[in-house]
């Protein structure tokens, strides 16, 4: 489509998915491989309307600039916008809230990228204290069991799931949005136990569980993007 990038990639799956993805609002459809050109194109051209919306949405949203790791600029942690203070000291690295700030402690000798480690070290402790809750929460409330979750760095997903294996993973960058928005994420995972797509069944078993969910995701969705490059 003119002015739009679209990557296509053929899957064995049983319908087609587009989706558009952050900074710039690339488009990739997942088809399945009976589909030809034509029927591509065709439901693309279907889809410009959401499309064009979506990637208008992404091109206008808050972008944080790249974090240099230094006192004063701006981190998120639970939706809350706060301060970083660097204390450079010896002794190992760590992170810990100190009133409207958050403080890292550091050997002055530390570089960019291991501060941002210790950092992201931190932001994985969070999301480990408070998934469990939210899971025991869901699991008893939908019947289903999650045997094993994990918390990742993902570039296109807020969170993922393997229904063969029934793995949960989660992104990192959720411990710097509303807790509201993890619940959101759990229960989409979960809700995927019992159908794979997105489609009318996949929301009226959201709607069912958790009425307020799609002010939830467009609460994920608008909140500010990290600074990297999402690729699919």
């Amino acid at each position: 489509m003119r002015g739009i990038d679209i990557d296509v990639v053929y899957k064995d799956i049983k319908h087609l998915h587009i989706g558009v993805y952050p900074p710039a609002g690339r488009v990739r459809v997942a088809a399945p491989t009976r589909f030809d050109d034509d029927s591509i194109r065709l439901a693309v051209v279907q889809r410009l309307p959401w499309i064009r919306r979506q990637r208008s949405k992404l091109q206008g949203a808050e972008r944080q600039s790249t974090r240099e790791m230094v006192t004063g600029e701006s981190h998120y942690v639970w939706g809350v916008r706060k301060r970083l203070k660097v204390v450079e000291r010896p002794g190992r690295g760590h992170v810990e809230l100190d009133g409207d700030r958050v403080a890292l402690y550091v050997a002055s000798e530390a570089t960019v990228e291991q501060r941002r480690r210790y950092l992201e070290r931190w932001y994985r402790e969070q999301l480990r204290a408070e998934i469990p809750a939210l899971i025991d929460k869901w699991e008893e409330r939908l019947g289903v069991v999650v045997p094993t979750w994990t918390i990742r760095k993902m570039k296109t997903k807020w969170g993922s799931c393997n229904r063969e294996t029934r793995s949960v993973w989660f992104n990192l960058e959720l411990a710097k949005k509303h807790p509201d928005c993890l619940e959101y994420i759990v229960v989409h995972e979960l809700t995927h136990y019992f159908e794979r797509g997105h489609g009318a069944r996949f929301a009226a078993l959201m709607d069912a569980n958790l009425p307020d969910w799609r002010m939830r995701r467009d609460e994920l969705n608008g909140a500010p993007l990290a600074e990297e490059e999402w690729d699919a």
